[in-house]
């Protein structure tokens, strides 16, 4: 009995020590073996690998590209054309790979303080390289190359210990500045956005507000000139066509009347005495139209000479 409960503890604690012992790389991930804050190995191939239990540790970092979003900021542009700045807010992001996790470990310990320390470089860098551009540049073909002049920029400057060794180096002088930097390659810097503050968007939108209002009462000032034009072109045009066509309307109607007036007088010409007679029955018929009506003429008024 005795001697099964020492196999059993003594298993036990072989199994203990052997996942204490065992880990495992991922394809994904690289990782170093730190014994009391010493770097024993570094592991960049994937598998199972294992170390002295209960003394070292093991420190992962990942492989692929990783990315992190700059905080907006306010930078100061140059208006090349008007020689005055111009301020916009821009929103960044960076993409980066670790390429030396022993630097990497060294420098920053975890990508949480990297990615402080890369914002304020990036955010150093934007803030030069733009305030030598206009913000039309920004949102011109020039962009690429103003993107490409700040990813070189926080390149050199996260691959070496500070701008004034990055200067002062030289091509040769490549491996050693990259030891000591951050231990990373920023493959990517990129411009989200770039907008306006907002109080200058405000104001911009007053002021093309403005503009434009004064644009469209310009606009309908021309448009009611040019209606008032046209209106009083078509009154005047309506009037000589209404005293025209009365005119001729006249002019037809009389020579009607005329030749109305004729045509009786021929008619009438050729019996006097019926001509008489057809008068005064129009006569007595107009006279006596209303059933009320009283005339008072005396015996020898010509008016009755029909009705003897």
């Amino acid at each position: 009995m005795k001697t099964s409960s020492i196999l059993l503890i003594a298993a036990a604690l072989s199994l203990i020590v052997l996942f204490q012992s065992a880990f495992i790389v991922r394809q994904t991930e690289q990782s170093l073996v730190v014994r009391f804050g010493d770097i024993k190995r570094v592991i960049q191939e994937p598998g199972l690998k294992f170390k002295v239990p209960f003394i070292d540790n093991v420190v992962f970092f990942d492989k692929r590209l990783l990315e992190f979003n700059a905080q907006p900021q306010e930078f100061i542009t140059k208006d090349r054309n008007a020689e005055v700045e111009e301020r916009v807010v821009i929103d960044a992001f960076v993409r980066y790979r670790i390429v030396d996790p022993v630097r990497f470990y060294q420098a920053v310990r975890n990508e949480q303080n990297l990615e402080s320390r890369l914002s304020s470089i990036v955010v150093a860098n934007m803030r030069k390289i733009i305030a030598s551009n206009s913000l039309s540049d920004l949102l011109s073909e020039r962009r690429a190359s103003i993107i490409k002049q700040i990813r070189d920029a926080v390149n050199h400057q996260a691959t070496s210990e500070t701008v004034a060794q990055f200067e002062a180096d030289t091509e040769t002088n490549l491996t050693r500045r990259q030891r000591q930097g951050f231990g990373i390659e920023v493959v990517d810097v990129r411009i989200m956005r770039a907008d306006l503050p907002e109080e200058i968007s405000l104001a911009t939108y007053e002021r093309m507000n403005k503009n434009f209002t004064k644009e469209a009462q310009k606009f309908r000032a021309e448009g009611e000139e040019r209606a008032l034009e046209v209106r009083s072109a078509a009154e005047r045009e309506r009037t000589e066509i209404i005293a025209k066509a009365e005119k001729e309307s006249q002019t037809i109607r009389g020579e009607g009347d005329g030749l109305a007036s004729k045509i009786y007088a021929d008619a009438f010409n050729k019996d006097p005495a019926f001509f008489e007679f057809y008068r005064s029955m129009q006569a007595y018929r107009n006279a006596l139209k209303s059933s009320d009506t009283t005339l008072i003429l005396s015996p020898d008024s010509e008016f009755l000479n029909q009705m003897d």
